[in-house]
Formats: C-alpha cells, sequence, structure tokens
C-alpha cells in the first residue's frame, strides 16, 4: 500500500509517500480502505520530535481516518465488510491506502468521508475535556480557542448539553462562533475584562485549547485551577496546577457512536476548510502547523 512516512524529524519535507506492506486486522480490529484522512496538530508535532508515543523511526503518520470495511478480526460483530467507517488508526499509520482500526463507529448517513474524516480525534479530545470539567446544563464554560477544530467540537457538544458557551477567538471568527451557539470575546490582552463583562460573577469552568499562556486569567475567572483544563499547556499546567488532559489517563471514543445522533438532526456540523491529494501531504502539515485554519485539514485518498 502507498502510506506517508517519515525517516527524521524535520519539517513538512521530511514526509514522502512509500510503499508499505498491506496491514491486517488482529482480534477486535477492522481494516478499511481509506477514502480520507485528517490532519491533526499531533501529527506534526511527533514529525518535528516535539511529541512522542515511543515510536521509533521510520514513523507513518495520520489517526483520524473513514473508508469501506474490507477485512474483519476476530470477534467483530459491530460492523462488517463494506460497511462505511470512521474512527482512529490504531498505529497512526492513516495517512496511507488500508488502515487498521479498534475505535471507530459507522459513517452518519448524511456525511460523506472528507466530513467523517476531520472528526474523530477532534470529537474524543472535545468531549474528553468537557467531562472532566463536568460540563451540563446550567454551567457556564469559557474555551479559550474556540474557532478552531476541536474548540468548534467543544463549543457545540456543550452547547447541546445546556451549557452556556463563552469562546475566545479572532474578531473575524465571531459571527463563525455566534453560528455554533457561543458567545464569542477577542483574546489578546485585556480578555479577562471582556469575558468578565458578559459574565460579571466569572465562569463556572474554563478549557484551554489553544495554549496561549492564558491560564493565569482563566483560573481567575474560574474560581480555582481544579476548574480549569487544559490541552495545549503542558510546562503552564504544572505551574499553575492546572488539568492537562492528553488521552493516557483513560479517553471518550464512545463519542464517535454517540455524535449521530446530533449530526443527523443539524445540531453539529465542522467544516472541512480545504482538501489535498495524499501526495500534498507536506504542504496540508505545514497549513496545519503555521496557518490559521478554523475547519479541518483532510487527505483525499485514491
Amino acid at each position: 500500500m502507498k502510506a506517508a512516512q517519515f525517516s527524521q524529524f524535520g519539517g513538512p519535507e521530511v514526509l514522502e509517500i512509500v510503499d508499505l506492506p498491506d496491514p491486517h486486522p488482529g482480534p477486535g480490529q477492522v481494516r478499511i480502505v481509506v477514502h480520507a484522512a485528517g490532519i491533526n496538530a499531533t501529527e506534526w508535532k511527533l514529525r518535528k520530535g516535539l511529541l512522542s508515543f515511543g515510536a521509533g523511526l521510520p514513523q507513518t503518520t495520520g489517526r483520524d481516518v473513514a473508508g469501506v470495511v474490507d477485512e474483519v478480526g476476530e470477534g467483530v460483530t459491530d460492523v462488517a465488510v463494506g460497511d462505511r467507517v470512521f474512527g482512529v488508526s490504531d498505529d497512526g499509520a492513516g495517512a496511507a491506502e488500508l488502515a487498521l482500526l479498534t475505535y471507530r463507529a459507522p459513517i452518519p448517513p448524511s456525511l460523506g468521508f472528507v466530513d467523517a474524516a476531520g472528526l474523530p480525534v477532534a470529537l474524543e479530545t472535545a468531549t474528553r475535556s468537557l467531562d472532566a470539567l463536568s460540563v451540563g446544563r446550567g454551567i457556564t464554560l469559557l474555551i479559550n480557542g474556540a474557532a478552531g477544530g476541536i474548540g468548534s467540537t467543544a463549543v457545540q457538544l456543550a452547547v447541546a448539553r445546556g451549557t452556556r458557551v463563552i469562546g475566545t477567538a479572532s474578531t473575524a471568527n465571531h459571527d463563525y462562533l455566534r453560528l455554533l451557539g457561543a458567545e464569542p470575546v477577542t483574546y489578546g490582552e485585556g480578555m479577562a475584562e471582556r469575558v468578565s463583562t458578559l459574565a460579571p460573577d466569572g465562569v463556572d469552568v474554563a478549557l484551554d485549547v489553544a495554549g496561549s499562556g492564558v491560564l493565569p486569567e482563566l483560573i481567575d475567572l474560574a474560581g480555582c485551577s481544579q476548574n480549569v483544563v487544559t490541552l495545549a499547556d503542558i510546562d503552564g499546567a504544572k505551574q499553575h496546577g492546572v488539568r492537562f488532559s492528553n488521552g493516557f489517563q483513560g479517553h471518550a471514543f464512545h463519542a464517535l457512536t454517540e455524535i449521530g445522533a446530533l449530526i443527523e438532526a443539524g445540531r453539529f456540523w465542522l467544516p472541512v476548510e480545504r482538501t489535498y491529494p495524499l501526495d500534498e501531504i507536506s504542504e496540508a502539515h505545514r497549513v496545519s502547523e503555521y496557518g490559521h485554519v478554523r475547519g479541518r485539514l483532510v487527505l483525499i485518498i485514491g
């Protein structure tokens, strides 16, 4: 199969398309013919060597995938050959013609492969974070970095839970956040004062998606450090006693099977900003790393 990998850490130019042996599913796994694969920040952090899950070099890349099941492993009963599914590549090798999945779900009927491929990691990460903060009805939630893929997902999932959401974003993204159900405020100097204007008594909990050095302000607004979760500022989390969520302490892949009802009811939407063929994965990584992307970036495979 054709697959993307890198043999050294570095910039997007280290990515190359290679031929690798076809994988085959083990117990509980399915193999899919990949039609589309999402690009996440995790991928370029692994490529640069800023993040490690213990894998050596060369490394494959890609976690979010959508496609059609063509082989099933022992014990699989939830899907069958020919089913359309989306999920997370077990070995981080989703930017390829074939991928193995343990965590997967049927693609909602109204979604195509490209839209489905942008969902899995954002859904799991946002759901895990909201669960950690016990977000629900009657809660006021502040999301720092609300217009990106994970932020947009967290906004909509929180709104669906009956939560009031205040989200930070650039002025250009304020109408977008209103469309998703959030009350927007501009990030940067004076952010805390602008939030206080909307919520004079502060907020109940805060989620930091952007990692922009605002944890002290979020703590003040939410009352204490335990009311704040960050996905992006591990050093700040240690310094300020904030919870850092990375999925190693538990995951929320149940979100994959739960999102279909919201999508089919028209209550969830995550835009795909741009698509690329597999052989342009270097450019997709470059945009993910250096661009200001509102929606998802997706590779079209085959």
